[in-house]
């Protein structure tokens, strides 16, 4: 038996970065910013999120920088080679499976268009 699921709350840290394909399919990149639950750590975790098709829309329509959102999905390596050193080089990504909407920091200032906070997709 296999188990890779990852489930994080965080805020965004930049604004959603999409691409749609000529085949119909649209990919979603944002990177989310998650507070150590430790007393002397000011500095966040960054993870990078990648969504994929409804969701992806979901997100670059509603998702802003600074928006608190919660996610769950699979963690992969991303792997290339470095064009200018030719090593071999990975990323770690969060495939999102679901998205939650949770809020922003300007909480009930901007209209969601009808999606609330705590909405799933």
């Amino acid at each position: 038996m296999s188990l890779n699921v990852v489930t994080l709350v965080g805020r965004a840290g930049r604004d959603p970065d999409v691409r749609y394909f000529e085949s119909g399919s649209v990919v979603c990149n944002v990177t989310l910013a998650v507070d150590r639950n430790r007393k002397n750590s000011d500095e966040p975790d960054w993870f990078n999120l990648e969504i994929w098709g409804k969701t992806a829309e979901i997100a670059a329509n509603y998702v802003r920088k600074g928006s608190l959102i919660g996610v769950t999905g699979a963690l992969k390596l991303d792997r290339w080679q470095d064009r200018s050193t030719g090593a071999d080089r990975t990323k770690p990504v969060i495939r999102v499976d679901q998205l939650r909407l949770l809020g922003s920091k300007r909480d009930n200032e901007a209209d969601m268009g009808g999606y609330g906070s705590g909405d799933e997709f």
